[in-house]
C-alpha cells in the first residue's frame, strides 16, 4: 500500500481548500481580482470555497451538449470534476454494508488564454519541468458494516510530460475508460465498442489502518441508461445560476466481495455512479448540501440535493430528478418537491440530520428516510458524512427502498 506523506497530504489539502491558491494571484485591479475582493470581504466563498471566483476556467452551462464517452475522460479546463461511486450492498445472510470509491480532479490554474487545448504537443512542451503538474488528483474510500466504519484517502499529481504521462500515479482515460490513483482503480470491462464504456465495470480497492486491512473488489453492470440532470445535463445550484455538468448511471447490479476485519464477504447489491464537473459549483453565500441517492422497490430512482443557502430568498435551493424504471427522467424544481430533516445525532463531534422526510405530490410519495447508523463521517482532508440510508413510507412505516446520503458543511 502507499500511503501520502504528512507533506504531500498537507500541500494537496491547501490546494483544494483554496480551490485556486496554487495558481497566480490575480492582478490588482483585474476582473479576476475584484472577483477575488468580493469574497475576502464576504469572509466566504461557499462551502470548502466552492463558490470562489473561477475567472479563466470553462464554466458549465445549458448550452453544453454532453458527448458520450468523451465526457467519462476528465475536463480539465474545469477546475474541480468527480467519479463518485456508492452501493447498498448485502451478504449472504442479509446483513447491510455501504460502499463508496471517489476520485476528484481539481486544475491548480487555469490554462493561459492564448494556450493550445489541453493534451496538445504544445502543452507538453511547454510543460518541461519534470515535476510540472496541472492537475492535483485525490481518492477517497469507505466500507461500512454495521458500528464498523473504514476511511481512506490518498493523493497524487497529475504529470504533463509525455514520457511521465504514460505511467502517471493517477488519471482517467475514456477510451478505454478507466479511473485510477495508484492500485485504486475503477476500469470498463465492455468490449463491444458500440457500448457505452460505464455499462460494465470493475472496481478494484483495498487500504489499511491502525485495525487491519480493508477493501474491495466489485463488478458493476448496468441495466437501464445513462440519466441526464437538470436541463440537458446542467444542473444549477443557485438562484444566481452557478452549476455543474452532471449525468450518473443509476442503475448498477453490483456482485464482488469485501474484505473487513481479517474477514472475506461474498456481496451482492445496487450502486450509483455520479459522474459530475464544475468551475463555481456554488454561489459565495451557500454553506453545504444534503444530497441523496435513492433507490426505490418500485424500481424507480430518485436524485434530490438541498443546498444549504443560495435561493431566491437566502432559503435553500433545492432541485433533484425523478427516474422511471426505463430511464426516463423528470426534472424537479423547489415547487415539485419538499425535504426537511427530522432528528439530528452526534457523528465524530459533528450535529448531523439522520432522519428526513420527502414529499413528492406529483408521485403521490412521503417517504421517511433514515441513516442507517450516524457514525458515518469521513474525516478526510475536507471532512464530510457518507453513509446508507433506509427509505419507508412516513405514514405506513412499509419499507421503500434504499440509498445513500452526503452532507457537507456541518
Amino acid at each position: 500500500m502507499i500511503t501520502p506523506s504528512p507533506l504531500r497530504r498537507g500541500l494537496f489539502t491547501l490546494c483544494l481548500l483554496s480551490l485556486g491558491a496554487c495558481g497566480p494571484a490575480p492582478e490588482p485591479g483585474s476582473e479576476a481580482d475584484d472577483g477575488a475582493e468580493e469574497n475576502r470581504s464576504s469572509g466566504r466563498a461557499g462551502f470548502a470555497d466552492l463558490g470562489a471566483a473561477s475567472q479563466g476556467y470553462a464554466h458549465a452551462s445549458p448550452a453544453t451538449e454532453l458527448q458520450f464517452p468523451a465526457d467519462h475522460g476528465p475536463h480539465p479546463d474545469f477546475r474541480i470534476e468527480w467519479w463518485y461511486l456508492t452501493a447498498n450492498l448485502e451478504d449472504k445472510h442479509g446483513e447491510p454494508l455501504g460502499m463508496q470509491w471517489t476520485l476528484f480532479r481539481q486544475a491548480q490554474q487555469p490554462k493561459a488564454p492564448d494556450a493550445p487545448a489541453s493534451g496538445t504537443e504544445a502543452v507538453d512542451q511547454a510543460n518541461t519541468a519534470p515535476w510540472a503538474a496541472e492537475q492535483l488528483w485525490m481518492a477517497h474510500m469507505a466500507l461500512s458494516r454495521g458500528e464498523h466504519h473504514r476511511v481512506a484517502e490518498r493523493f497524487a499529481r497529475g504529470a504533463s510530460k509525455p514520457l511521465m504521462r504514460a505511467a502517471q500515479q493517477a488519471g482517467v482515460t475514456a477510451r478505454p475508460f478507466r479511473a485510477w490513483l495508484d492500485d485504486w482503480r475503477l476500469e470498463s470491462l465492455i468490449t463491444n465498442p458500440g457500448d457505452d464504456a460505464l455499462n460494465h465495470l470493475m472496481l478494484t480497492a483495498q487500504a489499511e489502518d491502525e485495525k487491519g486491512a480493508f477493501g474491495y473488489q466489485l463488478e458493476l453492470e448496468a441495466d437501464g441508461p445513462l440519466v441526464r440532470h437538470g436541463i440537458n445535463g446542467f444542473s444549477q445550484k443557485s438562484a444566481d445560476g452557478q452549476g455543474s455538468m452532471y449525468y450518473s448511471q443509476p442503475f448498477y447490479r453490483v456482485s464482488g466481495e469485501v474484505w473487513l476485519n481479517d474477514e472475506r464477504v461474498a456481496v451482492s447489491g445496487r450502486a450509483w455512479l455520479d459522474r459530475e464537473w464544475s468551475s463555481q459549483l456554488l454561489s459565495a453565500g451557500q454553506t453545504g448540501w444534503d444530497w441523496f441517492s435513492l433507490h426505490l422497490d418500485s424500481g424507480a430512482r430518485l436524485m434530490a440535493f438541498r443546498l444549504r443557502g443560495g435561493g431566491a430568498n437566502h432559503d435553500d435551493y433545492l432541485s433533484g430528478s425523478w427516474i422511471t424504471p426505463d430511464g426516463e427522467v423528470t426534472p424537479l424544481n423547489a415547487d415539485a418537491f419538499t425535504l426537511m430533516p427530522q432528528a439530528f445525532a452526534t457523528a465524530s463531534g459533528h450535529r448531523v440530520p439522520v432522519r428526513w422526510r420527502l414529499t413528492l405530490p406529483e408521485q403521490s410519495l412521503e417517504l421517511e428516510i433514515t441513516a442507517r447508523h450516524a457514525n458515518r463521517w469521513m474525516n478526510t482532508s475536507v471532512p464530510y458524512w457518507e453513509g446508507a440510508v433506509s427509505v419507508t413510507d412516513a405514514v405506513s412505516g412499509a419499507p421503500r427502498g434504499q440509498g445513500y446520503l452526503e452532507m457537507t458543511g456541518y
